[in-house]
C-alpha cells in the first residue's frame, strides 16, 4: 500500500518553518519526510536556502518521522567523502530512519565554487563512482581511492549507524534511470511515469522501492492558488534540460517569464477541491509508487496540513 509523506522544501522556509511543518506534517498523519538540498533557490520569490544538514539535525530531535534528502548532488559542490560523514551523522541521530537521496544535480548549486559543469553523461559517471566512494566509508572501515574522479586517503567515518544507509537514486531521463536501477537501493522522481520505473527496474532496481514527489497549491481561492504557484514555482513548467543548466536564480526568473499562468493551471492542482488532490495523488499511486511525497506551496501551511487531515488522506486510504 503506498504511503504519504510531506516534502520540506528548503527553498521557500526558513529553518524554524520547516521544523514547525514536520511537526505539522507528523500530527496531520503523513508518514516520512523528503527535504530539499539547494544552496540557492530557484527564484528570488523562493528566498530561502538553508544548510539541509542543520535542519535534519533539528528534525531529528522534533519529529519521529523518517527522513530523506530529495535530493542531494555529491559530485561537484560537496566531495562525497563529506556527504558520506553527514549522511552517517544524520543517520545515528534519526535513529536508523534516515535516507540518502542523490542526484547528478544542476549547475544552480553546483558551479559556486567556479568548477565547470560536465555534460549529463560525465555527472552520472561522477555520480556512480561518488556512491562507490560513500558505501565504502559507510561501513566504518578506513577507506582509500584513486578513482577517475575522486581520491580518498585513509579515511574512516567513526559516527556510524547500526545499518548501512540506503541510497536512493533520483533520475528524470532513460540513462540516469539505469543508472538508478544499476547502483540505488531505491529511485526517486517527480512524475507518475510508469516507463522510468520500469527502466528502473529492468536495470537492476528489481522490488527495490519507488518514490515520487509532487507539488500542488492548496487555498480557498482556486485562481489566488494558481497566482501563488505561477509567482514561486513556474521554473517547475520549464523544459528538457533547462532546469539543470541555468546557473543562477536570476537565469530562471527570466526563462520563467516564458511560462504562463495557464499552464502552471494544466500542471498543478491548485484550489480546495479534494476530489482535485485526491485525483492528483491517485496518479502516483496507480503508476506504483511506494511513497508519493506532497509539497504544499506558499506559506498557507497549517489551511494545508488541516485540508489534507480531513479531506484527502482519509479518502487515500
Amino acid at each position: 500500500m503506498t504511503e504519504f509523506g510531506y516534502f520540506l522544501s528548503c527553498e521557500e522556509h526558513t529553518p524554524a518553518e520547516l521544523v514547525e511543518q514536520a511537526r505539522m506534517a507528523e500530527q496531520a498523519g503523513f508518514s516520512a519526510l523528503w527535504i530539499s538540498d539547494h544552496y540557492h533557490p530557484w527564484n528570488g520569490e523562493q528566498g530561502q536556502a538553508p544548510f539541509v544538514w542543520s535542519v535534519i539535525g533539528a528534525l531529528s530531535q522534533a519529529v519521529s518521522l523518517p527522513v530523506e534528502t530529495a535530493v542531494t548532488c555529491p559530485i561537484i559542490r560537496t566531495h562525497p567523502a563529506v556527504i558520506a560523514q553527514a549522511a552517517a551523522t544524520s543517520a545515528v541521530q534519526l535513529g536508523g530512519r534516515f535516507r540518502l537521496g542523490i542526484g547528478s544535480g544542476e549547475a544552480l548549486n553546483e558551479h559556486i565554487l567556479g568548477d565547470s559543469w560536465p555534460e549529463a553523461p560525465v555527472r552520472l559517471e561522477m555520480l556512480e563512482e561518488a556512491v562507490r566512494v560513500m558505501r565504502q566509508l559507510l561501513t566504518g572501515e578506513q577507506v582509500s581511492h584513486h578513482g577517475k574522479h575522486y581520491t580518498v586517503e585513509n579515511a574512516r567515518l567513526y559516527t556510524v549507524p547500526d545499518e548501512p544507509v540506503p541510497i536512493d537514486v533520483s533520475a528524470f531521463g532513460p540513462l540516469a534511470a539505469e543508472v538508478a536501477g544499476r547502483i540505488g537501493d531505491g529511485f526517486i522522481t517527480m512524475s507518475p511515469d510508469t516507463a522510468s520505473i520500469e527502466r528502473f527496474r529492468r536495470s537492476g532496481g528489481g522490488t527495490k522501492p519507488v518514490y515520487a514527489g509532487l507539488k500542488v497549491c492548496w487555498g480557498a481561492d482556486e485562481e489566488e492558488a494558481v497566482r501563488t504557484a505561477h509567482r514561486l514555482w513556474a521554473n517547475e513548467q520549464l523544459p528538457g534540460e533547462l532546469p539543470q543548466i541555468l546557473p543562477t536564480p536570476r537565469h530562471f526568473e527570466q526563462a520563467s517569464e516564458l511560462v504562463t499562468p495557464d499552464r502552471v493551471r494544466e500542471n498543478v492542482t491548485c484550489g480546495p477541491d479534494p476530489d482535485a488532490h485526491v485525483a492528483a495523488v491517485k496518479e502516483y499511486v496507480d503508476a506504483g509508487f511506494d511513497t508519493v511525497y506532497i509539497n504544499q506551496i506558499g506559506k498557507d501551511q497549517q489551511a494545508f496540513f488541516d485540508f489534507y487531515r480531513t479531506k484527502v488522506l482519509p479518502q487515500l486510504g
